[in-house]
Order: C-alpha cells, then structure tokens, then sequence
C-alpha cells in the first residue's frame, strides 16, 4: 500500500503559514518534557490566580486542540475540516467537576449535540465520558462489588436516569453516540451500563459505542464474552478501540495495591492487542461497527488492508477512523482524501475548565515515543514545501 500518510500538501491544506509555524511551535514545546512541566504550573497557577492568560491560552494551545468555547463557536472549524471530508465529534472536554449541577449540565450538552449532529452531516457522532455523568467514587464502589449505602443509591439511580435519557435520544435521532473509556478500576461499572444500553438501543444496528482501552491485555477477552451476549440476546456492538491515556495512573496504582498491572507488558504487545481487535471485529463486522481511534500510522495501514481483503467498501458507515484535533492531520486528511469515513476528536469549552483535559494531552504527547518528532518533522516537511513553491 502506498504511504499515503506521507503527503503532507494534503495533510495540512487547511492551515496558513502563520497556523503552521503555531504548530511547529507548540510541539517544539512540548517535545521538551520538564518545559511541559513547568508550563502546565505556571498556567495552573496563572488561572487559578486569575492572572490574564486566558488569551494567551486560546491564541495558542487552545485554539490549536480545541475546536472553541461554545459548540457554536466550533461550527467554522466543523465546516472547514468537512470541505476536505472530515467529520467531527464535539467533545465537551470539562473535566474534574464533581457534583449534581455539572453531571447534569454534561448531560444537557450532550443531548444539545445530538441536536446538533441531527441537523449537520459533518457531525456523525455524539460522545460523553461516564464520570461526566456521575462520581468516579460511585463507578469504583460498584465496580469492586461493595454495596452502595442509600444515597448513594439514589445518586447512582441518578446517573442511570443520565446514561438513559442520552442513550434514548441518540436511537430516536438515529446518532451514533461514543461512551470514553476512563481507568480500570471503573470502568467494570461503566462496561456493564453501557451494555445494557447497547442491549435496549442497538436492536437494529449498533447506535451505542462503548471504549476498549487496548493497553489493557484483558480487553479482547472482554469484547469476545460481550460478543456471545450479544449474539444471545440480539444486539450489535458498538466498539471504540483507542490504546489508553491513563498509562501512568495504572501502573502506580497497580504499585500501591500490589495486584496485577493491567496494562500489556510492552508497546509492542499493546501494538498487537489493538490489531487484533481490529481484526476479530471486521471478521465479526455483520454485527459490529468500529471506530478506530488512533494516531499509528501501522494500525492504519493495517486496517485499511484488511478492508481491501474483505472486500469492504472505503465509506462503510460501519467503520470510521478517528484522531484528536491539532494532531496526525496527516492520517486524518489522507485518509479522508482516499475516500474513508474519518472524524476528528473536537474538543470545546471554557478555555478555563479545559485546561485539565489539555495538560492531559501535551503530558500524553510527550509520553507516546516519537509522536511529538513525528509531528515536528511532517511541519518541518511542509514548510520547506511551501517555501521551495514561492
């Protein structure tokens, strides 16, 4: 197969020079890993403070991640990227906020996007994490099989009544809804929700997706046991695979507890677990939907060839190819060129409350071996490209 992701005039159509020297400028930053440190400080501090960063922030790690403040604020970034076929999947990426009012204003925003993706192709998908819609603590508890005590009963009913009435809306707006997957230890608790969700909502085809993190050496399995459920009992699956970003929370507490590390032994392992999700899916495709959200080029080419063995249209609403905004445009828009279905992550909100979610993101970034020089080097690449042309 050609090496389609080495096109850099397509994977970078839509930025101007000045957008492309950000770039290069940020992931220069963040290649450098104590400076993220510092960095992530000091704009803790600055906003906690109060200090006047804000514009700071949103005229350069903001705006290059994020889609914007608002979802209507996203609506240009939605509609540029659909000109070269990309869709998106807004992501209201406030994090950390643990009481009633913000559960139930994640929920509120998620049921607006749903709206939203109904009237906008460019919007296929509509996406939430599970402790947006309750306390981590709650999915903990159930998840080690304690009993909860009567409020918090209550508070659990609470954010079921949330998974429903989003799960509800999606089916009846015929919008494919995205459930993240968050660390291990509660996610036992959010796997068994959401397959009673998928069990109600996704008699025809799959509308509900739940989230394999494929670090975990423990989730084929645990999409082969939900596969003969779903065989059972009559209903698709929806899948995303992504690797995972919790990596060093899972490992130090694994440490802490003293049990078993949940995470594959190696890159490499995680490498082929992710493949053979992949695999064991399209080989299952009749009853399942896939989206493959990765930033490896090799899984890409991997799932592309199996596509081609398979016979399976590019456009098969059943698979989609998904990166975060800001990163691997050149997968995302190379692919999309060739004629696959690909969505970019969009995250949105108060430039404030997502800065969680983006020191996140620039510590993951410098995590993930050779993701950061990767990027670096396709920036380097097009501006020379640039200049030779002028």
């Amino acid at each position: 197969m050609d090496k389609i992701f080495d096109n850099t005039q397509n994977a970078f159509s839509l930025k101007s020079d000045t957008e492309l020297d950000r770039a290069y400028f940020l992931f220069k930053m963040i290649a450098v890993q104590p400076l993220v440190r510092i960095g992530t400080a000091v704009t803790n501090f600055a906003l906690n403070a109060n200090l006047p960063v804000e514009g700071l922030i949103r005229a350069t790690v903001f705006d290059h991640f994020c889609g914007g403040i608002s979802e209507d604020d996203c609506i240009p970034v939605v509609d540029k990227m659909f000109t070269k076929g990309v869709s998106s999947v807004l992501d209201y990426s406030v994090e950390g906020k643990e009481d009633e009012a913000h559960f139930d204003d994640a929920m509120n925003m998620t049921l607006k996007i749903i709206d939203f993706a109904k009237e906008k192709k460019a919007i296929p998908f509509a996406v939430f994490k599970p402790t947006g819609f309750g306390r981590f603590e709650l999915y903990e508890k159930l998840g080690e099989g304690q009993t909860l005590t009567d409020a918090e009963q209550e508070e659990w009913n609470r954010v079921e009544e949330r998974f429903e009435k989003v799960c509800k809306k999606a089916f009846e707006n015929d919008i494919s809804l995205l459930i993240d997957g968050e660390e291990s230890w509660m996610q036992d608790a959010a796997d068994e929700l959401v397959a009673r969700m998928m069990q109600k909502y996704n008699k025809q085809k799959p509308i509900v997706y739940n989230t394999l993190q494929m670090y975990r050496w423990d989730r084929l399995d645990y999409l082969k046991k939900l596969h003969e459920q779903a065989k059972t009992e009559g209903f698709y699956i929806g899948m995303k695979l992504v690797r995972g970003a919790y990596m060093e929370k899972e490992n130090k507490r694994a440490e802490e507890k003293g049990y078993k590390l949940p995470i594959c032994e190696s890159k490499q392992a995680t490498d082929d677990n992710f493949d053979a999700a992949v695999s064991y899916m399209l080989n299952n495709i009749d009853k399942m939907a896939v989206f493959a959200g990765t930033h490896n080029e090799l899984s890409s080419y991997t799932l592309m060839e199996k596509m081609q063995e398979k016979n399976i249209a590019k456009n098969d609403e059943r698979i989609w190819f998904g990166q975060l905004y800001g990163m691997s445009d050149n997968i995302s828009y190379n692919l999309a060129n060739e004629g696959y279905n690909v969505a970019k992550y969009l995250p949105f909100g108060p430039v404030k409350d997502v800065m969680p979610y983006l020191i996140r993101r620039a510590e993951e970034n410098t995590s993930v071996a050779g993701q950061t020089s990767r990027e670096l080097l396709l920036i380097k690449t097009e501006r020379n490209r640039r200049k030779g042309k002028n």
